[in-house]
């Protein structure tokens, strides 16, 4: 029987994640580990603690007798900028001892890397599943260590571990953070509550972007897929749709009449300046059956609606 711990629950991934596989696996099958943020009406299995802590990751997994981790806390990259020594803290070291219990348990491991693994020598269209890994950010640092370290792992002790490298996801259960990409959740708030929202980012700013249901099927697609096909044990380029905030404010404006958009841009506009604008991921694609569903007007579609349902519930 599958029993799977969830790591950061309550983040973006995880808090549309846990819902999704406590209906595959059974709420009784999956555990939620969170270190602060709850979400209050949660039901099922919760656990609080630092996953820096191995020694409580050992006993979580034995106690549950887990065979499967999706590793998902971590430092975004506005936080990575902000305290870089606890971004490596969390995101490297975290990282490994998930992977050293795995190597001792025997556990399959899901690891989120991310477009900020990129840098300004990747190629800005395109980039193709093995580039140049170059990043200026400590988020882009870490996600490069931790791909190599999934790979090492993979390569010198068979641990049975997988990866995406998730573009910006967009999703409305947890509240926006400070990452680069997150711009285009704050929007739809903004529209919502003062049919305004002041960009951190240039209007121009094209970033690879997914919704957040496209990227929790797709995470557990590839954790279901069979070892065989797995041929990227770094971290599988994933993609679905590119677009500006100028391009969503217009999709926005279509749901919210008069909306207004302004641009104050700030140091995450140079973080998004050595990121890609579009991402090959044929590889995902070829080896075990990605696709995506959203587009822009779709998502922002959903986004709309499911926040104003949101807030009005609040």
């Amino acid at each position: 029987m599958k029993k799977v711990l969830v790591t950061g629950a309550f983040g973006l991934v995880g808090s549309e994640l846990v819902p999704a596989l406590q209906k595959e696996l059974g709420t009784d099958s999956v555990v939620a580990l969170a270190r602060q943020t709850v979400d209050p009406n949660f039901e099922g299995i919760l656990e609080k603690g630092d996953v820096t802590d191995f020694n409580l990751l050992s006993s979580l997994i034995d106690k549950y007798q887990i065979n499967e981790i999706y590793h998902l806390a971590g430092l975004l990259s506005a936080g990575g900028e902000k305290d870089p020594q606890r971004a490596w803290d969390v995101n490297v070291n975290g990282l490994r001892s998930v992977l050293d219990l795995a190597k001792e348990k025997n556990l399959r491991v899901f690891w989120p890397s991310s477009i900020a693994a990129f840098g300004p020598s990747t190629p800005k269209e395109n980039v193709p599943q093995h580039t140049s890994l170059e990043p200026t950010s400590m988020y882009g640092v870490t996600k490069v260590a931790g791909e190599l370290l999934c790979q090492y792992y993979f390569k010198r002790w068979g641990v049975d571990v997988r990866s995406l490298r998730y573009p910006g996801l967009n999703g409305w259960r947890a509240s926006p953070g400070d990452g680069t990409t997150e711009y285009a959740i704050h929007i739809f708030y903004g529209a919502i509550k003062d049919n305004a929202y002041t960009c951190f980012l240039k209007p121009d700013a094209v970033l690879p972007m997914m919704y957040l249901d496209d990227a929790i099927r797709g995470t557990i697609e590839l954790m279901a897929a069979d070892a065989d096909k797995i041929s990227v044990r770094t971290s599988y380029n994933f993609a679905a749709v590119s677009f500006s905030p100028e391009q969503l404010a217009a999709e926005v404006a279509k749901l919210s009449p008069g909306f207004q958009m302004k641009y104050e841009p700030d140091f995450r506009q140079q973080i998004a300046e050595s990121w890609p604008k579009t991402i090959d991921d044929s590889q995902a694609r070829e080896d075990w059956g990605w696709t995506h569903v959203y587009g822009l007007e779709e998502m922002a579609q959903e986004l709309y609606e499911k926040i104003k349902q949101k807030l009005a519930s609040q």
